[in-house]
C-alpha cells in the first residue's frame, strides 16, 4: 500500500467529524450508508469502515444494528477528559474487561464478524511483511470488533473507552507504541489463537487467550521499563565518571 494511503480512513473521519461540527449531520441523525460514502470519497466500503470504527471510538457516532449509524446526541460521555492513567493501569484493566469481552463475544459472534476478524488477522500477517497498513490500525480495529461481536452495549462502550486512553493519553501511546513494534510477530500470533477459539465458540479458550494477551503485554512493558532504567543509571554513571576524572586532573 503507498505510504500517502496508509491513513486515508482518518481524513475520511476527519471530513465527517467536519460536517458534524458544521451541523450537516446533526445530532441524532442518520449518516449515509456505507455504500453512498464510499461513492461520495471514492474510496471502498472496507475504509469507510474502518472511519466510522474511529468515529465510534472518539465518541461522534453509534453504531445501532440492523438501523444504522447516527451521530451520538450526547458527546459529553464519549468527549469527556480521559482519567490520567498509566500503560500499566490501562493494560490491567484491557485484560480484566477484554477477556470477558472475548468470552462473551465466543457466544454470540456472527460468522460475518468471523470473517471481519480473519481479514484483519490476515492484515497482520501482511502488515509483518511490509505490506500493509499499520499493526496499531488493525489491533484496534480487532479488538473493537470483538467488542461489538459481544453484542451488548455496555462491554462495547468500555472497550472503546479503554481505546481511547491507549489511543489518545501522550504517555500511554507512547510506551505501547515501544512494546508493540518491537514484538509485532508474538503480537500477531497471540491476536490469532485469539481468533482461532472465537471461531471455534469456545468461550474458556477464547477468555485464556486473551488474557495471555494482556499477560505478555505487561510483561513486555516491565521489561522495557527495567532496560529504560539500566539506560538511565548508566548515563548518570558515566557523567559522574567524567566528572569525578575531570576534577582530579585538575
Amino acid at each position: 500500500m503507498e505510504p500517502g494511503k496508509t491513513r486515508l480512513y482518518q481524513g475520511i473521519a476527519q471530513a465527517i467529524i467536519d460536517r458534524i461540527a458544521g451541523g450537516e449531520y446533526p445530532a441524532g441523525t442518520r449518516l449515509p450508508g456505507e455504500r453512498e460514502l464510499a461513492e461520495e470519497f471514492d474510496v471502498s466500503r472496507v475504509t469507510i469502515r474502518e472511519a466510522e470504527i474511529a468515529l465510534e471510538a472518539q465518541g461522534y457516532i453509534v453504531v445501532k444494528t440492523g438501523s444504522g449509524v447516527y451521530v451520538r446526541k450526547d458527546r459529553s460521555v464519549g468527549g469527556r477528559p480521559l482519567p490520567d492513567v498509566s500503560a500499566f493501569e490501562l493494560t490491567t484493566a484491557r485484560s480484566v474487561i477484554e477477556a470477558e469481552a472475548a468470552a462473551l463475544a465466543a457466544v454470540n459472534i456472527s460468522d460475518a464478524e468471523i470473517s471481519e476478524l480473519e481479514r484483519l488477522i490476515n492484515g497482520m500477517a501482511e502488515e509483518d511483511a511490509g505490506k500493509s497498513k499499520s499493526s496499531e490500525d488493525l489491533d484496534q480495529a480487532f479488538h473493537l470488533t470483538i467488542a461489538k461481536a459481544t453484542a451488548n452495549p455496555a462491554v462495547e462502550f468500555l472497550v472503546i473507552q479503554l481505546w481511547r486512553m491507549r489511543s489518545e493519553l501522550p504517555r500511554v501511546r507512547e510506551v505501547y507504541a515501544g512494546v508493540c513494534d518491537a514484538n509485532a510477530t508474538s503480537r500477531a500470533a497471540e491476536h490469532r489463537t485469539i481468533f482461532e477459539a472465537l471461531k471455534r465458540r469456545d468461550s474458556t479458550a477464547a477468555r485464556i487467550a486473551m488474557r495471555d494477551h494482556f499477560h505478555r503485554l505487561f510483561e513486555t512493558m516491565l521489561v522495557a521499563r527495567e532496560d529504560a532504567a539500566l539506560a538511565e543509571l548508566r548515563r548518570s554513571l558515566g557523567e559522574d565518571r567524567q566528572r569525578f576524572l575531570q576534577a582530579t586532573h585538575i
